[in-house]
């Protein structure tokens, strides 16, 4: 594969990435955590306690927008803060037990339009290739 089948590879990538995200983002009902709140908590989740400015970093997002996110995630009891261990003026945050039950939950619209998209329209075969590069998706998010 060359320069240029790479370039239109990450183009046409890019394109059905920003058609998933859209089409998930326009069927976000009020109330339902919004993809950074789910990140976030994910995040915190799989990598566990951590400071609101390294969770920025590693979301690639601004301190404030962070705080945001973080505020929202806390006042719904999904997050707690606490004086971080290595140094008491910071805080670090933590998923709670209600967030972690949110997330083994999934049971959200956008999840719920998915899993029947995933369902109906495609092969057990396509089902289980896209399962694959999910991995690859996110070692691709974080490369960038």
């Amino acid at each position: 594969m060359d320069d240029g089948d790479i370039e239109a590879a990450a183009f046409d990538l890019r394109l059905a990435l920003a058609r998933i995200v859209r089409r998930l983002r326009q069927a976000h009902e009020p109330g339902e955590l919004t993809l950074s709140e789910i990140s976030v908590l994910s995040r915190l989740d799989r990598d566990g306690p951590a400071t609101p400015g390294s969770l920025a970093t590693e979301e690639r997002v601004r301190p404030q927008a962070m705080g945001n996110t973080l505020a929202a995630l806390e006042q719904r009891g999904l997050v707690d803060r606490m004086p971080d261990p290595s140094d008491g003026r910071r805080v670090s945050m933590s998923a709670t037990e209600a967030g972690q039950r949110l997330l083994l939950d999934r049971r959200s619209a956008s999840t719920r339009r998915m899993t029947r998209a995933l369902a109906e329209g495609f092969t057990p075969e396509e089902r289980q290739r896209l399962i694959e590069t999910v991995p690859l998706l996110d070692r691709l998010a974080d490369s960038l």
